[in-house]
């Protein structure tokens, strides 16, 4: 087992950080579903996470406030698969996705202006498009 969940370059989460929980799945598969517990549920507190710097986890917290419960948990769920480790391991990678989408800073926008050059051009364009249209009426002459 490795020595945490790795998120990014910057960030892993220590393995003690996540409690990870085994139930019973459900959906088909016969007595094997009835009987095994494969579905993997993981828990991750951001707010107490000590992998997270504080702008870090004021950023996690924000992005993920919609999936964060009332105890401050993110709750991550895998029920595809047929045994216990292939879901832990979804789940896992799930969970890194998930923090990993939320710790991207969004990249300023920098406000640029239309070249004079390019709002000559698209006036020019629209002057020969009615001059078109326009040679196309009817003469008022008939």
């Amino acid at each position: 087992m490795s020595e945490g969940l790795r998120v990014n370059g910057r960030v892993t989460s220590a393995r003690a950080e996540v409690d990870a929980r085994a139930t019973r799945s459900s959906g088909p598969g016969g007595q094997h579903v009835n009987r095994s517990a494969t579905r993997v549920e993981l828990l991750w507190r951001p707010s107490t996470s000590r992998s997270l710097g504080d702008a870090a986890r004021a950023r996690v917290l924000e992005r993920l406030a919609s999936r964060v419960d009332a105890a401050g948990y993110v709750r991550v769920v895998a029920s595809e698969f047929r045994s216990q480790r292939r879901n832990r391991d979804a789940a896992e990678q799930r969970l890194a996705a998930l923090v990993r989408a939320a710790l991207v800073v969004p990249k300023r926008r920098v406000p640029t202006r239309t070249p004079p050059a390019a709002v000559e051009r698209r006036l020019a364009d629209k002057k020969r498009r009615a001059d078109r249209k326009r040679s196309r009426r009817p003469s008022g002459d008939e």
